[in-house]
């Protein structure tokens, strides 16, 4: 077609899609060109606009790194990512919900053995905590593996930081042989979202927050179960209601307990006040 013109580019882009009709990308190409067309007629997007988005999405990329996912971060803050988590972890009553999965994992993370402290020195107070892996029936998922990750006692991650050298709080370890696991690690607090970046300016733009509550990220992965990818957020934390990436879920909530100083889950004398938190996950089997 040589007359192009804003009624009919969108049929005559689709009509350049030679995938066949039955095929999984054909109907993801469709749609996208479809509601991408919509949105710039309802808009009625501009030149000037256009080419913004660009320069956004340019910088977007920019800034991604192994250590920092950029565009997690900006699916996150649009719903996108809860949305789509949503849509595709529609689970039996009773199994452990999932969330997002955030822009601070790192793959390869430090071995753990059962117990260990693996906060490295990281600020905070110490925190205790153990729980158990089952599938829906309550039978014993064994040897689970474990991928944990979190912020510090000041609300930072490891990767954010110029000044802090090598990885702390986070690592995998295996659940025993009855699905328990037990570590040892640091407080997370609340923090804000990255806002040196593009999605911070996105979130200035809109008039909105950028924190984000207190939580532990876990990735659990057993054999003959689906993966679960979630967080465990503190009961008590002011942001819950507010979370920037739309990641709070109330079966997540948890109570984070403070203990005076004394005797600790391991035995050990604890000097200072600590936290301690139970919460046991449920897998869903793998169809």
């Amino acid at each position: 077609m040589l007359n192009i013109d804003d009624k009919n580019i969108t049929q005559e882009v689709l009509s350049k899609i030679s995938i066949p009709t039955d095929d999984r990308m054909h109907t993801i190409f469709t749609g996208l060109i479809e509601h991408l067309h919509s949105f710039a007629r309802d808009v009625q997007l501009t030149e000037q606009e256009w080419e913004k988005g660009i320069e956004f999405l340019t910088q977007v990329g920019k800034y991604c790194s192994p250590e920092r996912q950029e565009f997690i971060l900006l699916s996150d803050v649009l719903g996108l990512s809860s949305l789509v988590i949503a849509q595709n972890n529609r689970k039996p009553a009773g199994c452990t919900e999932s969330t997002v999965f955030g822009p601070f994992h790192v793959a390869e993370a430090p071995r753990l053995e059962p117990g260990e402290d693996f906060s490295q020195g990281a600020p905070g107070t110490p925190w205790f905590v153990r729980g158990k892996v089952t599938g829906i029936g309550g039978e014993t998922v064994a040897n689970a593996t474990i991928d944990i990750w979190h912020a510090d006692g000041e609300g930072q991650y490891d990767v954010q930081a110029a000044d802090i050298h090598g990885l702390r709080c986070r690592g995998v370890m295996k659940a025993d042989l009855q699905g328990n696991f037990f570590f040892r690690t640091v407080v997370p607090e609340a923090y804000e979202i990255p806002s040196d970046g593009p999605v911070g300016s996105l979130l200035a733009a809109q008039g909105r927050a950028a924190w984000r509550p207190a939580h532990l990220h876990f990735m659990i992965n057993a054999e003959g179960y689906q993966r679960l990818i979630t967080h465990v957020f503190n009961k008590e934390d002011e942001y819950l209601t507010s979370d920037s990436v739309f990641g709070v879920r109330a079966s997540l909530i948890a109570d984070w307990v403070k203990h005076a100083p004394g005797i600790a889950p391991d035995g050990t004398f604890c000097p200072q006040s600590f936290c301690t938190l139970d919460f046991n996950f449920v897998l869903n089997p793998a169809s």
